[in-house]
């Protein structure tokens, strides 16, 4: 600020100086959102005292820093990444042993998986899942619901189940996904 009063009238030598200021401010400002060690400031308070006064003043002058401008992106995005709840069809391929595994599977817990995969693969290329549920479930109940287990929160599925149908796209379907009650394929419908 004594530059712009002492040279007030006079063109050319303040004006470099403050141009200077604003430059280093900005480069200050780029190398501590760079640089993760410069949360200590320790390189912030050498680049202010070789500037002296002209940083002060460019400082109102100095645009935002970079890092500022995509905070509100990425705190946007954040809020509205994960849903209360979700609607999904699956597949379940259950195996001899698993929880609630009817009576009839006597197949091995690797050719489940198998099967599984298969299922997979199919619904990745587009089958129509419900034609899929009716050819491989082993889940009396979702063939008559067409796998739909209509909308759910993430605490009312297995664990492992959650974790796979919320992480899904709308329309997307998941690789096997194993739970106690043998191997399931989802389908996120909403």
């Amino acid at each position: 600020m004594a530059c712009s009063m002492n040279n007030r009238g006079r063109s050319g030598s303040c004006g470099g100086a403050v141009l200077l200021g604003v430059h280093l401010l900005i480069a200050v400002a780029t190398a501590a959102c760079d640089d993760k060690s410069a949360k200590s400031g320790s390189s912030a308070p050498a680049a202010s005292a070789a500037a002296g006064a002209t940083v002060s003043v460019a400082a109102s002058a100095a645009p935002p820093p970079a890092a500022s401008a995509s905070t509100p992106a990425a705190s946007a995005s954040a809020s509205a990444a994960v849903p209360d709840a979700i609607a999904a069809q699956h597949v379940l391929v259950a195996f001899k042993g698993a929880e609630k595994a009817p009576k009839g599977v006597t197949r091995t817990k690797a050719e489940a998986k198998k099967r599984a995969e298969e299922v997979a693969a199919k619904a990745k290329t587009g089958a129509d899942f419900s034609a899929l549920v009716a050819e491989y479930s082993d889940d009396p109940a979702a063939k008559e619901r067409q796998g739909s287990l209509g909308k759910f929160t993430r605490d009312k599925m297995a664990k492992a189940f959650s974790d796979a149908a919320f992480a899904l796209a709308v329309g997307e379907s998941s690789g096997p996904v194993e739970t106690p009650f043998g191997f399931h394929v989802i389908k996120r419908n909403q």
